[in-house]
């Protein structure tokens, strides 16, 4: 076995794309909404995580520009030297969230960004979970995904073949619900990334409160 096949396959994936998945993703106007959503509602100086905070823009870059500390978590270590060097003001961190230990109750933000698509479903539970009760009470989290009924299925993704598993939009729902957290508003829109290789993508992006 090589190196690369012990690798979560996430971050061979967002080693390879690098800044192109930035150049595609960065200005889609529901994440920017979304970050507008959860802005509104964090305390002044609030403690944030980005699970999968690629390459630290737009997410962590518009926190620490809005005075709030970030930890950003990826997979992927070309992410991580990319966002340490474009938001210097955040920390980020080479881990997968599935193994990092979280202090309950530590966080007032979090978002998650399309980062559970390569998990498995019993994965995504145990995670959003975790992130649930890594919110203080009455923290906000904001969750963004493909909604649809599949696990580990092949698609294509910004050209590249990849495996994807995710839950239909109202099970996505439950699922939230189920760790303890409240969906107050949700988003459904089809974005259609600025990438040769891509082509429109259904999302959801769910609004939470712990």
């Amino acid at each position: 076995m090589t190196h690369e096949d012990q690798r979560p396959p996430a971050a061979v994936l967002f080693d390879a794309l690098g800044a192109d998945y930035e150049k595609a993703f960065a200005h889609a106007p529901a994440h920017l909404a979304a970050m507008e959503w959860l802005l509104e509602r964090l305390p002044s100086a609030a403690r944030t995580l980005d699970v999968g905070s690629g390459t630290g823009r737009p997410t962590a870059a518009v926190l620490t520009a809005a005075g709030h500390s970030v930890l950003g978590v990826d997979v992927s270590p070309v992410m991580v030297e990319l966002a340490a060097r474009q938001v210097p003001e955040a920390e980020f961190r080479h881990a997968d969230i599935r193994e990092l230990a979280l202090e309950e109750g530590s966080f007032d933000g979090v978002c998650v960004f399309f980062s559970l698509l390569q998990m498995t479903r019993a994965e995504q539970t145990a995670v959003v979970k975790k992130l649930a009760l890594a919110l203080k009470p009455g923290g906000h989290l904001v969750l963004a995904t493909v909604p649809a009924d599949v696990e580990d299925v092949e698609v294509v993704f910004m050209g590249r073949p990849v495996r994807a598993t995710s839950f239909a939009e109202q099970d996505l729902i439950a699922m939230e619900e189920a760790a303890g957290l409240t969906v107050l508003s949700r988003n459904s829109t089809v974005f259609t990334p600025a990438h040769p290789g891509a082509g429109p993508e259904p999302h959801v992006y769910l609004h939470c409160r712990r």
